[in-house]
């Protein structure tokens, strides 16, 4: 079976270290790996991984377009295992966003990675609303969602701007609420154009709780993910495994999933 990770961060290979241990501090984690994309394709090519999703975080808008340009060459590096996503600020402006946006299109990247406890944004504050504006229709956008020890994330502020934005496609990180797992089933299932990946959850929640959010949101809406540098996929494949899901699901949940909504083929 192919194995496609939809959850990767990396850093450039001056920074990464004390990027990552900067995410490490965050959530109180001990980080193994470096989140250089060196060190995750030689991770991956041991685990027989096919193919990742990379992106990165915008934490002030100034750092938008030197990201973008990093996970575009390392696309272009990877060919064969790599696709990307973009990343963007909301205090961007609206017209920066709309220009970054092309840009990124114009570079191969595949859709938009936001992390408002990061970069300290509402889901749906209206500073937000340029970004889907811009996006709805074209890229989808992929959020951290949850957190219980913040007000940014919530699966209800992401329900909310997905209210204004009906053809926006979301994907909601850690089954759509880290921490808040139950919230991301009531506020988010029902919602055709939202996606879900099962990166930073298995480690916590139940068997019997990750059956419960994957049959909620069904397979066709559930992708693989580690949050690389956070885990090893070695461990996450396994905890995966332990889930004993139908072969036809499992294989939507593993690639096919993210193969037809990124448009890849790895």
């Amino acid at each position: 079976m192919k194995i496609f990770d939809a959850h990767c961060h990396i850093f450039p290979q001056k920074i990464a270290e004390k990027a990552s241990q900067n995410i490490g501090k965050f959530y109180g984690i001990h980080m193994n790996f470096d989140g250089t994309v060196n060190m995750l394709m030689e991770l991956y090519k041991k685990a027989g991984i096919n193919g990742c999703l990379v992106h990165s975080v915008a934490t002030v808008p100034a750092q938008a377009e030197h990201i973008n340009d990093f996970i575009a060459q390392s696309v272009k590096e990877y060919p064969d295992m790599l696709a990307g996503f973009c990343s963007l600020h909301p205090d961007m402006g609206k017209k920066a966003i709309e220009t970054e946006i092309d840009r990124a299109i114009s570079l191969g990247l595949k859709g938009i990675k936001l992390h408002p406890d990061f970069q300290e944004f509402k889901i749906d504050d209206r500073k937000a609303y340029d970004i889907y504006e811009a996006a709805e229709g074209r890229l989808p956008i992929l959020f951290h969602t949850g957190d219980t020890r913040f007000d940014y994330s919530s699966p209800e502020r992401l329900a909310n701007a997905l209210r204004d934005f009906p053809k926006l496609t979301a994907i909601a990180a850690h089954f759509g609420g880290w921490s808040q797992w139950s919230d991301g089933e009531k506020y988010l299932a029902d919602n055709p154009n939202v996606y879900v990946d099962t990166s930073s959850s298995l480690y916590e929640i139940s068997p019997a709780q990750a059956k419960e959010y994957i049959n909620a949101f069904t397979p066709d809406r559930v992708m693989f993910g580690t949050d690389y540098p956070m885990w090893d996929v070695r461990e996450e494949l396994r905890l995966t495994e332990k889930l004993d899901l139908p072969q036809e699901d499992m294989e939507k949940i593993m690639y096919k999933t993210a193969y037809r909504l990124l448009n890849v083929n790895f």
